[in-house]
């Protein structure tokens, strides 16, 4: 039978599947002629993997074994900071260009339990430090909705991948927002899990206590499918959530019960947020409100710090951990006269401009005589905002938001403007701050040059409450 890219999803991928209408290696075909076709373009993929249809031959045996799990044939883009043994993973940087990576990310194994079928590794902005997807070494992705806008970032080419049907399903890591904006700028479904749900061993560490893997879909339901494959305990994590700990906090969600969603307005009440946005976001309440859900206002007085504590704790976090690329044991390598020139060329030619910018802001965070200022007044303000939400999730069972403040903006128009990229991050850090999970659906576009470009409307719950967020996102969009 013809396969349907634009409407396919997970589940309705695996039946098809499971019925034999067509192969997994048929699938697999599918999706590498749309990235013949779209990739030179949108530049979605830095490497498309050349043995993607032999995987997809052993995926195609467990399928008719039964073997396999939902994902067995199911072709997943994969961000190029996840490590797939024998695959190149750079972390989108000039200083990791043809490094091999030796083991496989625990998610990745999980997948490769299932049968998935990687595709390629995805662009982004170089060790996730961006908002746009521009920051990487091998060129700018494209939105595949308006090829003059940004696709989002820092996942910008896993969003773009599935966008433009190279992939059926994609995996990012979560920062500040790096899955959920550029989800919401490419019209998908994105979530940041709990911290500590899904293992980060594999995953090149930009910032420790933020960081975090999550799943791509074209649906709710395509999210939660990828989200329970790789969820689970890691040993090898040592910052995993015992799976006893996660069940124990979660509770039951009962069907029947009326959830009350918070809305924070003095949040929303903020400059800088766009006319049509807010808009789209007081039609999407109004809708949930209709099917039966209970809207109360609520105040975060911290949340407008989130922003600042944010841009204290993410560049010390990332200067520590980009310590180690050093051109010593693996990557580019720049000889001086001095071990400390060695370093010196290798990280000045490695590491990109935004890069440099937030090594230097971390180092001087972190730095005698500022320690005190900065880093460690931004962790008592992050404890403050994490005891604001905890209170308020006595009260409601889900926080919504835009998840952007402005729809995808135009390749090149914030990049040198560094702040006000980083003010698209606004409604997204304070989720990753305080280890919530947070999902971001589809909630319809606005009208901008002619095409319509996608918003996204952002719910955040309670630690483990994954499930409240799979079942507002499926009830109302």
């Amino acid at each position: 039978m013809p396969i349907d890219l634009k409407t396919l999803t997970i589940k309705k991928a695996h039946e098809h599947l499971a019925k034999g209408d067509f192969s997994a290696v048929e699938l697999s075909e599918a999706y590498l002629k749309n990235i013949e076709i779209h990739n030179k373009n949108i530049n979605a993929y830095l490497e498309v993997f050349d043995d993607a249809k032999e995987q997809a031959q052993k995926a195609q045996k467990l399928i008719e074994t039964k073997t396999g799990g939902m994902l067995a044939g199911i072709p997943v883009a994969m961000k190029d900071n996840i490590l797939i043994q024998g695959k190149r993973a750079s972390s989108a940087s000039k200083i990791l260009e043809g490094y091999m990576a030796t083991y496989d990310a625990t998610v990745v194994k999980k997948l490769k339990v299932e049968g998935a079928v990687f595709l390629g590794r995805t662009n982004m902005d170089e060790f996730a430090m961006g908002g746009s997807t521009e920051n990487s070494a091998f060129g700018v992705t494209k939105n595949p909705i308006d090829t003059t806008r940004v696709p989002g970032g820092s996942s910008g080419g896993s969003a773009a991948a599935l966008a433009m049907d190279g992939a059926l399903a994609a995996l990012g890591s979560d920062t500040g927002g790096s899955i959920r904006q550029p989800a919401a700028f490419c019209g998908l479904v994105g979530l940041k899990p709990t911290y500590g749900t899904v293992s980060r061993y594999g995953l090149m560490a930009m910032a420790s206590s933020l960081d975090q893997i999550g799943p791509f879909g074209k649906t709710v339901e395509d999210a939660e499918i990828l989200f329970n494959a790789i969820a689970g305990h890691d040993p090898m994590d040592s910052t995993s959530i015992p799976d006893e700990m996660a069940k124990r906090t979660k509770g039951t969600s009962e069907a029947s019960k009326k959830m009350t969603i918070g809305i924070p307005k003095d949040i929303l009440d903020s400059p800088g947020i766009d006319a049509d946005v807010l808009k789209n976001f007081n039609e999407g309440i109004a809708k949930l409100k209709s099917d039966g859900y209970l809207i109360k206002d609520i105040s975060l007085p911290n949340m407008h710090y989130a922003l600042s504590v944010y841009y204290v704790i993410m560049p010390a976090e990332a200067s520590a951990n980009l310590s180690r690329f050093d051109g010593v044991r693996y990557g580019l390598s720049k000889k001086g006269a001095t071990p400390f020139e060695d370093y010196a060329k290798t990280r000045g030619e490695g590491f990109g401009r935004e890069v440099r910018r937030r090594i230097l802001l971390g180092a001087y965070v972190l730095s005698s005589g500022y320690y005190d200022a900065y880093y460690n007044k931004a962790w008592s303000l992050r404890n403050l905002i994490s005891k604001d939400f905890a209170d308020v999730f006595k009260e409601v069972d889900v926080i919504a938001t835009p998840t952007t403040p402005t729809p995808a903006f135009k390749l090149g128009e914030k990049s040198n403007d560094p702040l006000a990229m980083y003010l698209a991050d606004v409604f997204t850090v304070p989720a990753n701050l305080i280890g919530i999970p947070a999902l971001t659906v589809p909630s319809g576009a606005v009208d901008r040059d002619g095409k319509k470009i996608p918003l996204g409307l952002q719910f955040m719950a309670p630690h483990f409450r994954e499930d409240i967020l799979f079942r507002v996102g499926k009830s109302s969009f």
